[in-house]
Formats: structure tokens, C-alpha cells, sequence
């Protein structure tokens, strides 16, 4: 994060809106959490908060993917999110478009990631002391030298999706961490939260919630 840093403007995109939640569309470029320094001060929840002061944060998404991010609407609900998250009791889907064709149907990647020190906060696979991270995908359709596949993360480490990716030789396009050369040069990051089901805080309803694909 540097001083570049310029986060959309314009009204937040209110998904869904209860007594115990807060569904929101969040924008590519924004943070989900302040940054270090005032230049990172503005962020989705901080801009949350503006409109409904006893929003509390339950996930994080990263900064340049936009999505379906959930808020907790009191500290009962933030509790019961907050563990079905813990346990991955969700269901999660999100949709990117990644460098290359993928020959395959679907497959599975599964490899421990940790944060890469030296080099944080970019996250690398780790055999020994990684974290047990597991995606899912499916292609959804090839577009020209790329693919649009439908991701599902059974674990919620850190830039997992993206590690994943890479990692089978299909980064995302537009990722300024993982992706090189002309996979770099999109106007933003392709990958979004498309979808997220969950009990619901009160009365444990299943609800999905879902964001349109904006690319």
C-alpha cells in the first residue's frame, strides 16, 4: 500500500439489511479495514459505520477484490458469524477470470500457505509450517487466451485464491502481487465474492446473498 492509494467513490451498494445483518457490495480498491497511516484511513467499514454506527466487522476481503462482505449488526450476531466463519460452516463462491486456458473441467488445489516474510504481505506455499488452505474450481467458459472459472475456497487463509491460482499456472488477471507481464495490465483485479450462504444470526435460516459480477 502506498500513497497511490485513490479507493472508489459513490453510495454504498446495500445488498441486504436486517436487525442482526448488513450485506454489502463492496467495491474493487477500497479496503475492508484502515490501512497504516491516515492516506489508508477510509475503508468499507469506516464508511459503514457512517450509515449504521453498530455495524462490526465479521470478514475482510482483500482490498482489489470487490464482493459480497457481511456485517454484524450486534455482538450476539457478530458471535454466531463469527463462528460459522471459524468452523467454515459458509458456503462461498467467487467468480475470476485467470491468465491461460484451463484444460480441465474442474479440479481441486490443496496446499498449506503462510505469509512470506520477507516479502509480506504476499503469501506462499509452505510444505512445513503452511497453514492448511483447499479450493475448488470450475471453468465457467474460455475467452480468447483466458478463463472464467467459479472458485470455492473450503478454508479462508490469507490471498489464498490467488496463491491457488498461480500455483496451478493461471494467475488471476490484474493481480498486482501474483500476476507478471501482460496479466498485469487490467484496470482492476478479476476476482469477485460472488456469493456467500449462512444461518442466519437469528432463528438460523439459511440465506444466500449475492453480488452481480462486475467484469
Amino acid at each position: 500500500m502506498t500513497n497511490d492509494y485513490a479507493p472508489p467513490q459513490g453510495p454504498l451498494e446495500i445488498i441486504h439489511d436486517d436487525d442482526a445483518l448488513l450485506i454489502v457490495n463492496k467495491p474493487a480498491g477500497l479496503l475492508s479495514v484502515p490501512g497504516k497511516g491516515e492516506h489508508l484511513a477510509d475503508c468499507l467499514i469506516t464508511r459503514v459505520q457512517a450509515d449504521y454506527p453498530e455495524a462490526l466487522l465479521v470478514h475482510r476481503l482483500d482490498r482489489d477484490t470487490s464482493g459480497v462482505m457481511t456485517f454484524a449488526r450486534s455482538r450476539l450476531a457478530q458471535r454466531h458469524l463469527g463462528q460459522q466463519f471459524e468452523k467454515r460452516r459458509l458456503k462461498k463462491a467467487y467468480v475470476a477470470r485467470v491468465c491461460g486456458r484451463i484444460a480441465d473441467k474442474t479440479g481441486s488445489v490443496d496446499l498449506p500457505l503462510i505469509v512470506d516474510w520477507p516479502n509480506r504481505p504476499l503469501q506462499h506455499v509452505n510444505h512445513e509450517t503452511g497453514k492448511p488452505a483447499l479450493t475448488d474450481w470450475r471453468v465457467m467458459k474460455h475467452e480468447g487466451d483466458t478463463t472464467r472459472v467459479r472458485l470455492f475456497p473450503h478454508t479462508g487463509r490469507s490471498h489464498q485464491l490467488r496463491v491457488h491460482m498461480k500455483e496451478i499456472g493461471h494467475p488471476i488477471l490484474g493481480d498486482p502481487f501474483y500476476a507478471e507481464g501482460d496479466a498485469r495490465n487490467f484496470p482492476r483485479m478479476m476476482l469477485h465474492a460472488e456469493s456467500l450462504k449462512l444461518r442466519h444470526p437469528l432463528g438460523g435460516e439459511w440465506f444466500t446473498f449475492r453480488a452481480k459480477v462486475p467484469f
